[in-house]
């Protein structure tokens, strides 16, 4: 049941508002207080979107300059900061579905979700500024003052950042809301993945790295203080899902979400889809170098007319997917990004290859909007055969699957430069290293993303997914039969 704005109790949980506390005083019971019933207000919107920016803001400086930074300017062997790059990876990974889990299951009267947000923001921010200040020690001390702090680091995020994440099928129930509420979210995501990449090199290169560092600092605590005006989380029945709870453990929970085939379906396409963006970013300083005989300030003019033209193609795959459902979006977003990487294999000069990139950023924006509504369609069928609302253990099993991304960029980028005779540190390249490079941008990148069609054609949730999200209590366990995936196994 649900309860008018401002109303008195619900039978559904505490009481309810649009935003507002509805009891206690003073301003922690009124954030407290606050549940959400009904969609949430554009404000609501756009403030939860607003948290995207910092989380890209940090993610992309720290991924885009950090191995510079203690190989280049601090004098540490290259050597040693990938093996703390590989813990790093390792880490991170592991810990985006053990919070999921707990966050899934810790309930308070503060929420599910929020405390865990508000308890994080700190620490995150104040540990991505001391990665870039770290004290006079020599080589060694200073790789170990890196794995302690991004060990802090790591935490924080993920656990801030996979909350976030876990809150959009909460505030969102339907496709519609989905799609309109994933677009402020996207456009703060893509101009804090444009700073971090631009930005953070103009503020090194004028106040240095430690200013730089409590600069973005300030600005991401600033951005998440605001988003939390739409971190509103749903009033639920806390003792029929407690007693649901108490039945499911996490080995059950990682069984079952990994035998779901929706699931599995989606996060296999997903993973080939971020392994095909991870190579594009990969192979464009060489495509640059090699194919167009650029400067390597070029790759800037390859790269801009992705992020310029998703922001405006957002807007336009949110049509897409209110109009045909999440899994038709998610193949025609497959066929637009893998045909626009092909253009890749006509460019012979910079500003043909920033066209290319144009229609690329067509198919980033697809990405970007299809995905996580998609993943939250199969959180709802998960609740309509469990009885339980497991948003944390999809995203962080989504988050521990997809950093293999990595691992195949890898050994993809290595196996193409390999093969067509690259050699490293050479001042000049065989001829067939331009074509392995104009390949690896241009037909390994489609390959993947046949492979991500026929993943997405095997996604067995075929409808729109408009009903409201919310399945009452009585009716969670019964409606499993419905279900397309029914005849998966069901936690014991």
């Amino acid at each position: 049941m649900s309860g008018s704005a401002d109303g008195p109790p619900t039978p559904d949980g505490p009481p309810t508002s649009r935003g507002h506390a509805a009891s206690g005083t003073g301003l922690l019971a009124a954030v407290r207080d606050r549940r959400l019933v009904g969609p949430p207000t554009r404000a609501q919107r756009v403030a939860y979107g607003a948290s995207a920016f910092p989380a890209n803001l940090l993610l992309q400086t720290f991924s885009a300059f950090v191995v510079y930074f203690y190989v280049d300017h601090l004098g540490v062997p290259p050597g040693w900061v990938a093996g703390a790059m590989v813990a790093h990876g390792v880490l991170n990974a592991l810990l985006n579905p053990l919070v999921g889990a707990a966050s899934d299951r810790r309930r308070t009267r503060w929420g599910r979700r929020v405390p865990w947000i508000g308890l994080g923001v700190v620490p995150l921010v104040v540990a991505f500024a001391l990665v870039w200040m770290p004290p006079p020690f020599g080589p060694a001390g200073l790789v170990a003052w890196f794995l302690v702090v991004v060990a802090v680091y790591d935490v924080a995020y993920v656990v801030v950042v996979l909350n976030v994440s876990a809150l959009f099928p909460e505030l969102f129930r339907t496709t519609a809301e989905r799609a309109r509420g994933n677009v402020p979210r996207q456009v703060f995501g893509l101009v804090g993945m444009i700073l971090g990449t631009a930005g953070a090199p103009l503020l090194y290169g004028t106040l240095g790295w430690t200013w730089m560092a409590v600069a973005l600092a300030v600005v991401s605590l600033a951005f998440f203080v605001w988003s939390f005006a739409g971190m509103v989380e749903r009033p639920v029945d806390e003792a029929v899902v407690r007693e649901r709870e108490a039945g499911v453990g996490l080995r059950d929970q990682l069984r079952y979400t990994f035998a779901n085939r929706a699931f599995v379906t989606y996060v296999l396409g997903s993973l080939l889809l971020q392994s095909t963006t991870a190579i594009v970013l990969a192979a464009v300083p060489f495509y640059v170098r090699y194919v167009l005989g650029g400067a390597e300030a070029d790759a800037t003019l390859l790269l801009a007319p992705i992020f310029v033209a998703a922001i405006p193609s957002i807007l336009g795959w949110s049509w897409v997917v209110r109009r045909v459902g999440p899994r038709t979006a998610m193949l025609w977003v497959v066929a637009v990004y893998g045909l626009a990487t092909t253009l890749y294999l006509v460019p012979t000069t910079v500003v043909g290859a920033a066209v290319a990139g144009l229609a690329v950023g067509v198919g980033v924006a697809g990405l970007m909007q299809v995905l996580e509504v998609a993943l939250a369609q199969v959180i709802d069928d998960d609740e309509r055969r469990t009885g339980l609302r497991r948003e944390g253990m999809y995203f962080g099993a989504n988050g521990f699957v997809v950093r293999g991304s990595v691992i195949v960029q890898a050994v993809l980028v290595a196996a193409v430069l390999g093969a067509s005779g690259y050699v490293e540190g050479a001042a000049t390249q065989a001829p067939e290293v331009a074509t392995g490079v104009r390949l690896l941008l241009g037909a390994v990148p489609v390959a993947l993303a046949a492979l991500a069609f026929a993943c997405f054609w095997l996604y067995p949730l075929r409808g729109r997914g408009d009903g409201d999200g919310e399945v009452p209590v009585a009716e969670a366990v019964a409606d499993a039969a419905a279900s397309p995936t029914a005849s998966d196994p069901l936690p014991r």
